[in-house]
């Protein structure tokens, strides 16, 4: 069987060494554009920042490697130009020589990933305005950086622009960082980012959100201007452009296959497009959306190296299957970590989903224990079964091990009740004997079963005729309070019962949600109306107008 493999780094080159584990007989081609088969994109911006110091770590492997251990025929810096469905043969061109040949095939695996996407503005061309992609972009932005550049402007808040940012200012380089809608990291709801800008500002980062480039002029002195849609405009040494990526599926739709909505490769659950013969993998492709059951374009390593191999598995007679992509992502900014996994309240409200949701601070470890930090998690949830839809957790250390387990959670399609029983490794050094885990899930079901009735801040901010109780103490209402809140501190609750109303709903918070969840109770038993506002003040903090 001779299976032929367009395009490398990840989906490509694990299809390839997939393919040879399966079958020593096999006849594996991997074609690629580029000088390099297999290297770390994802470890671009920290080779940037010298956190990644030596060039050569970044290649995850070589061709000859491929070759001496996978005995895979590999070519590089070979353009593939067109498929031949009906004769399943593939026209290569070699970049050096020119010369072009027909490769046949039995099996054919596209995964040509996804380019950067350059906005069409003027001087998006100009020399030293870059998008990060390959080893040759990194290598143009650290010569720059190198050569002691000062400013610099990042037009994105992404991933890939949140990293660069951070990369740039451990250089020691002004940053700007341009964003067009009004927060960072899109792929998080609004509140959950406030503590990233927040900790951008504070490192000397220059927020620039609600608008984006429109032009970009060199003048006589080799300086950069990046004009603005809001009429500003930032002098700059360089310009690196992280605005999103659009599918490369132009061999695709040459070969007539099904292209999505928004450009990706469609594909069935063994990685197959609509010539079976044909696979497609990677940032390139179309897939389903694990959570919402909808078709998505979601571009992630982890997915991309997953779809390889099972597409290598379905090409030679396995039929493991792709089960969806559910958007697993982690980032750092400086000291601020934040991840996502499913779906974001955003989602869920755009496709119209019933859900409920709860906030918690919790510490990332006992706090009885030197160096606990707090960390801000959102669980969202179905409001009837408690099947869980997604989750969202900025803070320091620990929110990549939560993440996971509630990545895994979703996997598992397990609910709130069972996040309560879920068993964690503890000692006081790693976590908590009611682990932040447990924690959402305590909270969860107990509004699940309605012991816990909460309300969110939204909910309230509209209305001035809402009757809100701090329960914090004297000395936490004094540093700060929502505007028209009664103070009356939980340890006092029962004595002044007859300072609330029974003739309204009562909303309660605290700091973070627990004392507000006892006073709940308290009212609760006494026959008042009453709510606990998610997350206590620490959430509305996140919430409120800035």
């Amino acid at each position: 069987m001779k299976l032929v493999i367009v395009g490398g780094v990840a989906g490509g080159a694990s299809a390839a060494a997939r393919a040879r584990r399966l079958s020593e007989d096999a006849h594996i081609v991997l074609v690629e554009r580029g000088r390099h088969v297999s290297f770390a994109n994802c470890g671009l911006p920290y080779y940037i920042g010298d956190a990644i110091r030596q060039r050569e770590k970044l290649i995850v492997t070589t061709p000859q490697r491929l070759q001496d251990r996978f005995r895979i025929d590999v070519r590089t810096e070979t353009n593939a130009i067109e498929i031949l469905r009906d004769e399943k043969k593939i026209k290569l061109q070699n970049q050096k020589t020119g010369e072009i040949v027909l490769e046949s095939y039995d099996k054919l695996i596209l995964s040509p990933g996804a380019s950067p996407i350059r906005p069409p503005f003027p001087g998006s061309e100009l020399p030293n305005v870059y998008t990060l992609r390959t080893l040759d972009d990194v290598d143009g932005i650290r010569g720059l950086v190198d050569s002691g550049i000062r400013d610099a402007v990042v037009i994105g808040a992404g991933f890939i622009g949140l990293e660069v940012v951070e990369n740039l200012v451990h250089r020691g380089v002004r940053t700007h960082l341009v964003q067009l809608t009004d927060q960072v990291l899109g792929t998080m709801d609004k509140e959950m980012t406030t503590p990233i800008e927040r900790q951008l500002q504070e490192r000397g980062v220059q927020l620039h959100l609600g608008t984006t480039a429109s032009q970009i002029k060199r003048s006589d002195a080799g300086k950069l201007h990046v004009t603005l849609q809001n009429g500003g405009e930032i002098a700059t040494d360089m310009v690196l452009i992280g605005i999103g990526v659009r599918p490369e599926n132009h061999l695709a739709v040459q070969a007539e296959l099904e292209i999505g909505t928004r450009g990706g490769i469609v594909t069935n659950d063994v990685m197959q497009t609509s010539d079976p013969n044909i696979y497609a993998v990677g940032d390139a492709v179309e897939v389903e959306d694990f959570v919402l059951k909808s078709r998505a374009q979601i571009a992630l390593a982890g997915p991309a190296n997953r779809q390889g191999r099972i597409a290598a598995d379905h090409a030679l007679g396995r039929s493991l299957r792709y089960r969806g992509t559910q958007g697993t992502a982690i980032v750092r900014a400086f000291q601020c970590v934040a991840a996502a996994t499913g779906a974001t309240e955003r989602t869920l409200l755009r496709c119209q989903l019933p859900y409920q949701k709860i906030y918690l601070h919790p510490a990332h470890h006992a706090g009885y224990y030197p160096g606990a930090q707090g960390m801000c998690m959102k669980l969202l949830f179905a409001p009837e079964t408690g099947k869980i839809l997604g989750a969202q957790i900025v803070g320091g250390e620990g929110v990549d091990k939560r993440i996971d387990v509630l990545a895994m959670a979703i996997q598992a399609g397990m609910t709130v009740v069972d996040l309560e029983e879920v068993e964690l490794a503890y000692a006081p050094q790693f976590g908590s004997a009611k682990d932040p885990i447990n924690m959402a899930g305590f909270i969860a079901a107990g509004v699940l079963r309605g012991d816990h009735p909460i309300a969110h801040w939204s909910d309230i901010m509209q209305d001035t005729n809402a009757f809100v109780v701090d329960v914090r103490d004297p000395s936490e209402f004094e540093q700060g309070h929502y505007p028209s809140a009664m103070l009356l501190p939980v340890d006092q609750l029962r004595s002044s019962l007859d300072r609330l109303p029974k003739d309204q709903p009562i909303y309660v918070y605290c700091r973070v949600g627990q004392r507000g969840y006892i006073a709940t109770r308290i009212l609760l038993q006494h026959g008042f109306e009453v709510c606990n506002l998610s997350g206590g003040y620490l959430t509305y903090q996140l919430v409120a107008p800035k």
